[in-house]
């Protein structure tokens, strides 16, 4: 849905605003492994990626960075940047900085990682993340809306991530309720399959296995009969495929690299 022919112009942004026990991105995410550039370097990064056919401009991790993001993407419109914008986060974001960001950001690609407020405290140092991000959420929502699509690729909407957790730590069916009682079963839903007990996982037993494919069908299932329009499902091998070595040129695995963009027949739909 962000990939396409061109592929998407990923930009990852170094350190994070939540410290995930499970991060698979833990290299860059919280060992800070990364280069420093300034804003013209950066604006420059984002055109030569638009010289490479790129699809968007896929900003991982951005909200710390938010100022000087700003302040490039100015320099970048200024030489010419045409492609949409996907603003890539973990949800956990202020609504001051989403207010500056109306009309600039065409995509949000937002996760939602937990419903419980105990278990964001536990699993990644934020009590408050739950609200927080349904907050944030809602804004998305209203500043883009459903996911448009041409060919395939969204240019403009509302993508949410919701990674599937052994024990339904991650409060999965209480995720699809909440959006179902907002009013949201027209956004455009990932739910991923692809955990594995990563990073610092290990040292809590309930997180050390991956998800069975009988919980991930489940929460799968559940979706569609609550009406969502598009969801975005992924088979089990994808665990193994989305763990990225940020210390190599190419992080994520060949396997990965070479498969298909996603196509509206990747998603299951009640239309």
């Amino acid at each position: 849905m962000l990939v396409g022919r061109g592929g998407s112009g990923t930009v990852f942004f170094a350190h994070c605003n939540l410290r995930c026990v499970f991060c698979q991105n833990h290299q860059i995410s919280q060992g800070g492994l990364g280069t420093d550039v300034d804003t013209d370097t950066l604006a420059g990064i984002f055109l030569e990626l638009q010289v490479k056919d790129a699809e968007n401009i896929n900003l991982v991790t951005p909200t710390h960075y938010a100022y000087p993001i700003l302040l490039a993407l100015r320099t970048a419109y200024e030489r010419g940047l045409a492609l949409p914008l996907v603003y890539n986060t973990n949800g956990y974001e202020s609504l001051d900085v989403l207010a500056l960001l109306d009309g600039i950001v065409d995509v949000y690609l937002p996760d939602m990682k937990y419903m419980d407020a105990a278990a964001a405290r536990k699993y990644s140092s934020a009590e408050d993340y739950p609200a927080v991000a349904q907050a944030a959420i809602k804004v998305m929502y209203r500043q883009v809306g459903p996911p448009v699509l041409s060919d395939g690729v969204a240019q403009k909407g509302l993508i949410i991530r919701h990674l599937v957790l052994p024990n339904n730590l991650s409060g999965s069916y209480d995720f699809l309720l909440w959006l179902h009682g907002e009013g949201m079963t027209d956004v455009a839903l990932s739910l991923m399959s692809q955990y594995s007990p990563q990073h610092r996982a290990g040292e809590h037993a309930e997180l050390a296995s991956p998800v069975d494919s009988h919980t991930y069908q489940d929460v799968v299932e559940y979706a569609v009969d609550l009406g969502f329009e598009h969801i975005l499902a992924q088979g089990l091998a994808s665990a193994d495929e989305y763990l990225p070595d940020f210390r190599k040129q190419a992080p994520f695995s060949q396997k990965l690299q070479q498969s298909p963009a996603p196509t509206r027949n990747d998603f299951k739909s009640n239309k």
